[in-house]
């Protein structure tokens, strides 16, 4: 099992009905096929402030997880109102190659999804599987 998690710090001055908005897009990532549950909400004591973690079954899943319309939906409605972004991921994968594979499945998402790149880059602060270096 993966536990894929996000957490979020908005940008000065995004305004309530925004964020209602992406947190609302969060929530439609639940409805993707392949995720086996999920939780999205307040994170507390961290300086972040929301949070999501999904549950997938295996790498496969998180592919059709990460290609999914709704996901790119969220990416487009969260990322812009975002100062900081953390992206990370806990297994019982026992695969020495399993980050690896994270940062593949991440690099083939960030090059299906042209203004990703420049979303991310346009944040104060990115860290996490999503952030880790990609192979070529």
């Amino acid at each position: 099992m993966i536990y894929h998690g996000n957490r979020i710090k908005l940008r000065a001055g995004v305004t309530e009905e925004q964020a209602k908005a992406a947190l609302a897009s969060m929530h439609e990532q639940g409805s993707i096929p392949e995720v086996k549950s999920f939780i999205v909400g307040r994170e507390y004591g961290t300086g972040f402030d929301w949070g999501a973690t999904f549950v997938l079954e295996d790498l496969d899943a998180y592919w059709a997880y990460l290609s999914h319309p709704a996901h790119t939906a969220s990416v487009r409605a969260g990322l812009p109102l975002a100062e900081n972004f953390e992206s990370y991921d806990l297994t019982d994968d026992l695969d020495p190659d399993f980050e690896s594979k994270v940062a593949q499945l991440q690099k083939r998402h960030i090059d299906s999804v042209p203004e990703l790149a420049e979303m991310l880059a346009a944040l104060s602060s990115h860290t996490g599987t999503s952030a880790l270096p990609h192979p070529e």
